[in-house]
Order: C-alpha cells, then sequence, then structure tokens
C-alpha cells in the first residue's frame, strides 16, 4: 500500500514541476526586463533539481542526488553572478 502511495506522489510531483519548469522557460523568453529573466532562471533550476531529486527518490538511484547538488551550486553561482552584472556592469572586479 505505501508503495503505491509514494508512486503515485512521486508521479504527480513529476508533472506539476515539469509544469513548473515550462512556466519558468516562459519566463525566461518572454521576460520584459533582465530582472525577470534572471527570476525565471532562478526558478527554473530550483525546479529542475526538485526534479532530479523527485526521478532520484523513484529510481532509487544515488546519481541523481548528485546532479541535483551540481545543479544547485552552479544554478547558486550563476544566478549571484548575474545580479552583480546587472548592478554594476561587471563581474569581476
Amino acid at each position: 500500500m505505501s508503495a503505491i502511495i509514494l508512486f503515485s506522489a512521486v508521479s504527480i510531483a513529476k508533472i506539476i514541476l515539469a509544469v513548473a519548469c515550462a512556466l519558468a522557460s516562459v519566463r525566461i523568453f518572454i521576460g520584459p526586463r533582465a530582472q525577470d529573466r534572471i527570476l525565471g532562471l532562478d526558478t527554473f533550476y530550483v525546479n529542475a533539481m526538485l526534479l532530479l531529486v523527485t526521478f532520484g527518490i523513484g529510481s532509487g538511484r544515488v546519481i541523481y542526488f548528485e546532479a541535483a547538488l551540481v545543479i544547485g551550486l552552479l544554478g547558486f553561482v550563476a544566478t549571484v553572478a548575474l545580479a552583480k552584472f546587472l548592478m554594476r556592469g561587471e563581474v569581476i572586479e
């Protein structure tokens, strides 16, 4: 019984996260300002990271969790670099 509940919950979470990724990609491409596009990118990488975590829960493989960790680290660095570029016009001082 609990395996059926876990499978259905993970399946529903995958669908919802895929829709959230699609909506974030729309914000990335249609965003009227650069700040909106950066926020869309930030939302996209968080949703992609959570999607990989749900794949890892569903399959039981560790590689998905490691990939989610790498996406989280690179996404944070990219968001900070883009925000600094928008604020000052340069990334490296």
